[in-house]
């Protein structure tokens, strides 16, 4: 089973969703400088931002025969981090709790991701040049 996949495919459909706030905006022909309207935009901006990158990270450690488990752990954080986020940012839910809270769990599972691939990227050229 691939783990990945499937948090890439929740991650997008909410991408989807904060994309189509910002087109519709575009197609109202309403000018992007309120600061509602760029609350919008950054929200789906920052998802576009940051997520990639979990999600590469992510598909590294699974190539790289990491922990069912800890890969679910990071994906369920990655969704709720960026729903929190998106919510707070586009739709207006909570909004300081949700911007920081939403952050700083983003953050966390890129660090997280992160060393793991450090680890796993030096586990690698060792075991290559044994």
């Amino acid at each position: 089973m691939f783990v990945t996949p499937l948090y890439a495919g929740l991650l997008t459909l909410w991408f989807v969703l904060l994309s189509v706030r910002v087109v519709g905006l575009r197609q109202r022909g309403i000018i992007f400088g309120d600061v509602g309207v760029i609350r919008i935009v950054r929200a789906q901006a920052n998802f576009a931002e940051y997520v990639p990158l979990a999600l590469l990270m992510m598909g590294y450690l699974e190539v790289g025969r990491h922990s069912i488990y800890l890969l679910h752990a990071l994906g369920v954080a990655l969704v709720v981090a960026r729903l929190m986020h998106g919510l707070a940012l586009s739709f207006g839910w909570h909004t300081r709790f949700g911007r920081v809270a939403g952050a700083a769990i983003t953050f966390f599972v890129l660090l997280i991701e992160a060393a793991l691939c450090l680890y796993q990227g030096v586990r690698g050229q060792v075991v290559w040049m044994q």
